[in-house]
């Protein structure tokens, strides 16, 4: 009995294969026939917007008429180190400040690590006693304070170009960035790159930071406001079509109107609201 059973079961089993075998061969004939009939539908192309080489905008907003009509004469190297993230924004400040410069005098790296075996050339940089590194900190000195006169010798500058949070993590996981003098700037008014929120008002962007750095390494406020017109210009395009002013978060959160608080950034905010009220006092 137990054999026959078996038999039984076999003969099933067998039937259920045939089955599936069958069903798979209609499925792959409809897989077939639904591809046919995808394949004959017209394919949609999207044609990306023609874009100026020299500012990488859009030749419908195009700022070559607000760059100089030849690039500023200056003794000092820039070096952007840069974070892929960066790279991908549409309103970026760095290709601006390229295209105001001659060529070989700003210099872009992206990456999150920087070591001198994938980077020997800014290995090369950080170790020259003429370099000096943009970043903000306790162990900065003013670079309005510096004491040797910077046009006698070129120099070189490097700035980090992220948000606040990219710039940290890459200066303390970069050893390379200890090497050469550490400087900021004492003062600067508020940014004028008004479509990109900040953290405080005294926070601007890579352009911003590069003019006001060049104006005094060259001792030449023409300088700046050649550069930053390019800045104002694309500012007014976007808020021509649509953008809004974007203030900074010091300033919503000093007038009560910053809503978007989550839980992980409470503790930060009421750090800033206190730090706040200590300069209002």
């Amino acid at each position: 009995m137990s054999s026959e059973f078996t038999g039984e079961t076999e003969e099933i089993k067998d039937d259920d294969e045939d089955e599936m075998k069958d069903k798979d061969k209609d499925d792959d004939e409809n897989d077939d026939e639904g591809f046919s009939v995808l394949s004959d539908l017209p394919v949609e192309t999207s044609e990306r917007r023609p874009t100026c080489h020299t500012c990488c905008r859009p030749i419908k907003v195009c700022l070559c008429p607000y760059l100089p009509a030849h690039p500023l004469d200056v003794s000092t190297c820039l070096y952007i180190v840069q974070h892929p993230a960066e790279e991908s924004r549409v309103l970026r400040t760095v290709p601006l400040l390229v295209a105001c410069l001659p060529p070989g005098k700003c210099k872009v790296f992206i990456g999150r690590r920087f070591t001198e075996e994938r980077y020997p050339e800014l290995a090369a940089v950080c170790k020259d006693a003429h370099t000096l590194l943009l970043y903000p900190g306790a162990s900065a000195e003013n670079l309005e304070d510096l004491a040797s006169d910077c046009t006698l010798t070129g120099h070189n500058v490097i700035l980090i170009d992220g948000t606040w949070s990219q710039a940290k993590d890459m200066f303390l996981r970069n050893s390379l960035f200890r090497l050469p003098k550490q400087v900021q700037l004492r003062s600067t008014s508020s940014s004028q790159y008004v479509i990109r929120t900040q953290p405080t008002n005294m926070c601007v962007s890579t352009l911003e930071c590069a003019a006001v750095t060049l104006s005094i390494m060259e001792k030449n406020q023409h300088i700046q406001e050649v550069l930053l017109k390019p800045l104002q210009a694309l500012c007014s395009f976007q808020l021509q079509h649509g953008a809004q002013v974007h203030h900074s978060k010091e300033h919503l959160i000093k007038n009560g109107q910053y809503n978007k608080i989550l839980p992980q950034n409470k503790r930060k905010i009421r750090r800033m609201q206190k730090l706040i009220g200590n300069q209002n006092n």
